[in-house]
């Protein structure tokens, strides 16, 4: 923090956003993500990075699935910003509304990098992983319904992406007002 001379005192310059708070949720929702995901599929459902990419799992695919994809993302999501907001450094100087908005930036940035990581992670493994998987001939999927079961997989993906944006927004609010009541800031 610099202290900078103003006409009514001086003036506190505290950084915005806590990087380090950020990459850590980031991580942490990455690593919830994989474990869920590894999970899920110990459990019979076929979501990890090679079984999505490839077209027998589309094949597969069902309203279930789609919903436990959202709920591993909504999951991860909230408990990596959540922790984002209790690492996050405390603002003495920042408005209540001020600080509610910096809450909330720095969840959907813990969301924003964990799903940029994901997909990352995604495109290098899936290829080593289908190339796994033993290539077995299987008859050439009806046009009509591969789109309509490529659209579902679309509109679940979508759904769990607003969804896990908002709750980490959320969750990252509600993390730093944990913060700010064990280091009794008072509200403004």
């Amino acid at each position: 923090m610099t202290d900078i001379s103003a006409r009514d005192g001086p003036l506190v310059l505290e950084p915005p956003i806590s990087w380090s708070a950020i990459v850590a949720g980031a991580l942490v929702a990455l690593a919830i993500s994989v474990f869920l995901t590894l999970l899920a599929s110990g459990f019979g459902y076929d979501l990890a990075a090679g079984g999505v990419a490839s077209p027998r799992a589309l094949d597969a695919f069902t309203p279930a699935l789609g919903a436990v994809a959202v709920a591993i993302q909504v999951i991860s999501a909230g408990l990596g910003a959540y922790l984002a907001g209790r690492l996050r450094h405390l603002w003495l100087g920042a408005h209540a509304d001020e600080a509610h908005f910096r809450d909330t930036a720095h969840g959907l940035v813990v969301w924003a990098l964990a799903t940029v990581a994901g997909l990352l992670l995604a495109t290098t493994v899936a290829p080593y992983a289908a190339s796994l998987t033993p290539a077995a001939a299987t008859p050439a999927p009806d046009p009509a319904r591969a789109a309509h079961i490529l659209a579902q997989s679309a509109f679940f993906t979508a759904v769990g992406m607003i969804l896990s944006a908002f709750t980490a927004a959320v969750a990252a609010r509600v993390g730093g007002l944990r913060t700010e009541e064990m280091h009794g800031k008072p509200r403004a």
